[in-house]
């Protein structure tokens, strides 16, 4: 497959996992608040929380990120993909704050920041340094 085409398509996955991995705990976090008692006093809960529409949506949602992860490990290398998905947890605070009215400390923001610098220098390296090597390895045309 064209490095081009790999490259795009590892991007567009990315976002697709991001969105359902913030989305789908979204989903759960509004789904247990809205139960009538805490899932942790009685363990007959949580098969009951799975009535509730936003938490069967989140667990479903976060079982498709779990299988976007995976054809993204297939793409790129797994130090680049766990970082570049722990931009996710911006995106996370700021559904927190704006959707569930959370209040997100002005210190948790600057340490939400510091993991998405973190990211974006990780975004900038090479996706995959295992195929490059493979194919020099192997005397194959990158």
């Amino acid at each position: 497959m064209h490095n081009g085409c790999v490259r795009a398509r590892t991007y567009l996955l990315l976002l697709l996992f991001l969105a359902l991995r913030g989305f789908g705990n979204l989903s759960l976090a509004w789904g247990t608040r809205r139960l009538p008692q805490a899932l942790s006093s009685h363990p007959l809960a949580y098969l009951a929380s799975m009535l509730d529409p936003f938490v069967a949506a989140g667990v479903v949602m976060l079982i498709v990120a779990l299988l976007v992860r995976l054809a993204l490990l297939s793409l790129a290398d797994l130090s680049f993909v766990l970082p570049m998905t722990a931009v996710g947890y911006v995106f996370a605070a700021a559904l927190g704050r704006f959707f569930l009215h959370e209040q997100v400390t002005p210190l948790r923001w600057l340490a939400i920041f510091l993991i998405f610098a973190g990211a974006a220098l990780v975004g900038s390296t090479s996706q995959s340094t295992t195929a490059q090597s493979f194919t020099k390895d192997a005397g194959l045309p990158e």
